[in-house]
């Protein structure tokens, strides 16, 4: 086993832990699938509320990005760059949708390898198992041309799904080997009539209308039919110009391709993980698009209301100044009677005396000096100093 190899065992211990906890509680694979499935749904609801939020308040904005597109349709570069800007005005992802929709994929994986090799990584048997397993079908004369290959050195090698066939194989013909084996666990891959551990197009090949074969052959195309009407459930409002719009395209096709492929090429119970991860994703996406549309209403009606309020003060303060000037402009006077004033205070202004009314003594109007006494010549003997 490689270093990835061994990663993706010790990546499989939690996941596989969780699946025979279902199963043990329900003895249904299929029951213990879905239940893994919800589990894993929980588990990724608080990035998928951050993810649909984005996604419901870029639905809101639609009005305007349709503006934005029509105002330049000629001019794709600019339609673009004011697309981003009202994206970063929001705080929105176009593409968070499409990037959450890709983390099912990482659980498919590891639940993929848990499937496939139910011994290993199913119930977390060492791989010497399995060879004692192989041994005692071939020493029972059982065919095991669809467990095994010979390999060029000789030995007998397990092929892509044979642990499934060996499992079955060791619980319908030889259950006494399975006694003797601490921790195995007979696993029943019967679920509504259906073998979820054969793959639909092995099952094409020797199709019969039956509804075990009917069944397997409907689950990876209402996989797909699922898978698309999420996708296009997701993508409902968002831009449909631009390099974001080619990629959700892409995604919009891709994720059904590839959920057709994987239901046909491998064992039918990756289609009842997928089948029910698209039913609870329909579900979760219902209550929270009916959430967040209410919240966003709200904040978007909190925020008018704000901005209502603002604007009422701004007029209240607008319409005081103007009153306050018309009451500084009344009581300010005309340039007309401040004219009147000005020339009723000069009128009223007491006259300055001249030099000559100062100086006057009787006819004289100079005698006056500034050594001026006027009892200087009077009383007797003042004749006598001059």
């Amino acid at each position: 086993m490689g270093f990835f190899g061994t990663l993706g065992y010790y990546v499989c211990i939690p996941f596989a832990a969780l699946l025979r906890l279902f199963y043990n509680l329900t003895g249904s694979y299929g029951l213990s699938l879905i239940f893994f499935t919800l589990v894993i749904k929980l588990v990724l609801l608080p990035f998928q509320m951050k993810s649909k939020k984005s996604m419901v308040r870029m639905n809101r904005m639609s009005g305007k990005m349709q503006e934005i597109q029509k105002k330049y349709a000629s001019n794709p570069a600019k339609q673009q760059e004011e697309l981003q800007k009202l994206y970063a005005e929001q705080g929105v992802n176009p593409m968070s949708g499409c990037l959450w929709s890709l983390l099912p994929m990482f659980f498919l994986i590891a639940l993929y390898a848990i499937i496939r090799q139910p011994i290993t990584h199913f119930m977390m048997l060492d791989s010497s198992v399995v060879d004692s397993a192989l041994a005692a079908v071939q020493n029972a004369g059982l065919d095991i041309s669809s467990i095994a290959q010979t390999a060029k050195d000789g030995a007998l090698q397990v092929t892509a799904f044979g642990q499934i066939v060996l499992v079955n194989t060791i619980n319908t013909q030889l259950p006494e080997f399975a006694a003797t084996i601490p921790g195995w666990i007979s696993v029943n891959y019967s679920f509504l009539g259906m073998d979820l551990s054969v793959l639909p197009s092995e099952v094409l090949k020797s199709f019969s209308f039956t509804w075990g074969c009917i069944g397997v052959v409907l689950m990876p195309v209402i996989s797909a039919a699922l898978s698309f009407l999420m996708s296009k459930a997701s993508m409902t409002g968002q831009s449909q110009s631009g390099p974001a719009a080619s990629q959700m395209k892409m995604m919009l096709w891709m994720m059904p391709l590839m959920s057709l492929w994987i239901g046909f090429t491998l064992p039918a119970a990756l289609c009842v993980y997928w089948i029910a991860q698209s039913a609870f994703s329909a579900v979760q996406e219902w209550f929270m698009g009916k959430f967040y549309n209410q919240k966003l209403e709200e904040e978007e009606n909190a925020r008018q209301a704000a901005i209502d309020a603002d604007r009422k003060r701004r007029q209240e303060e607008s319409k005081q100044k103007q009153e306050e000037q018309r009451r500084r402009t009344a009581q300010k006077p005309t340039l007309k009677e401040r004219q009147k004033a000005a020339q009723e205070a000069k009128a009223n202004k007491p006259k300055k005396s001249s030099t000559n009314e100062n100086g006057r003594v009787g006819d004289r109007p100079y005698a006056r000096g500034r050594a001026y006494r006027e009892d200087r010549y009077d009383g007797p003997g003042q004749n006598n100093q001059n």
